[in-house]
């Protein structure tokens, strides 16, 4: 199965205003110029040494191309755990699992409109866990990664905020792994 057509057959939660469940869409056609908001999530790894892992999305992706980003995003699919989403998410974008998940931000939302138009309306809970396993991203996800220091991301975040997602840019001022880091 092409990763287009999956895609075209994933379902992502519409919400309402209250945050509450409404239906859904076709992930194909809900990230336009007038986004309904929606269920997503944002997760962070960290490595042993404390390390956090930013990711450059791929060129081909239709929202941000090419910007630095956390470790991964997704959407998780109506009645999945979100949980288990962030971990189907982690083993396809990256080929890796997680271990010590923990739910950072739970109430984190925001609304932002790339160069071209293409608006992100999501009530995304932010996640942070360790590594398990060695990197395999797929590239039709991510063109490049690094492992850096928290301080030296927040920093970068703050010379650089056009150089990452406005989602990164948004979690790193309430994070407590970045926090700590300013």
């Amino acid at each position: 199965m092409t990763t287009h057509a999956h895609a075209e057959r994933e379902l992502v939660v519409l919400l309402d205003e209250r945050r509450q469940p409404i239906g859904t869409a076709p992930k194909a056609t809900v990230h336009t110029q007038s986004t309904a908001l929606h269920l997503a999530f944002s997760c962070h790894l960290v490595d042993r040494d404390g390390r956090m892992l930013v990711t450059r999305r791929a060129l081909s992706k239709i929202a941000w191309p090419g910007v630095w980003t956390n470790a991964c995003c997704g959407h998780p699919a109506p009645g999945e755990p979100m949980e288990a989403a962030v971990r189907r998410r982690l083993a396809h974008e990256l080929g890796v699992d997680v271990e010590g998940l923990e739910l950072a931000l739970p109430d984190f939302a925001y609304r932002a409109v790339d160069a071209s138009g293409i608006v992100e309306n999501e009530v995304c809970p932010v996640f942070v866990g360790r590594i398990v396993g060695d990197l395999q991203p797929d590239p039709t996800e991510v063109a490049e990664w690094r492992w850096v220091e928290p301080d030296r991301l927040q920093a970068g975040i703050r010379a650089t905020p056009w150089a990452f997602s406005p989602w990164l840019v948004l979690q790193a001022e309430q994070l407590p792994v970045l926090t700590s880091a300013a």
